[in-house]
């Protein structure tokens, strides 16, 4: 094998191991958003937990964060803006990926 294929191999690892940690952040940013939302609605436990999973499984409808915001925000209604919601996803995806690496 020559150093470019090398090089390519290692640019195609990187890619899919990229791809991959950006998809567990992002579930893991759902689920985490998900527990958020479900204290706003006195949801607690195993009630809470489910209304996280439902929240993940959102985030399947498209491509992109806002079928998510448009799961939290349509279950929240006026228990938080936008703002709010837009400004705890990010939050959320600092963290998602703080213990990504944690776990490393």
């Amino acid at each position: 094998m020559t150093t470019f294929d090398d090089r390519e191999n290692a640019f195609e690892n990187k890619y899919a191991h990229d791809a991959e940690m950006q998809f567990k952040a992002e579930a893991r940013r759902n689920k985490l958003l998900g527990l958020w939302a479900a204290d706003l609605l006195g949801k607690s436990g195993d009630e809470a937990a489910e209304y996280a999973k439902e929240v993940v499984k959102s985030d399947f409808e498209e491509a992109g964060d806002e079928d998510v915001y448009r799961k939290v925000s349509g279950d929240l209604g006026s228990k938080a803006d936008e703002t709010t919601i837009r400004t705890k996803m990010i939050e959320l995806m600092a963290e998602a990926k703080a213990q990504l690496m944690r776990e490393i």
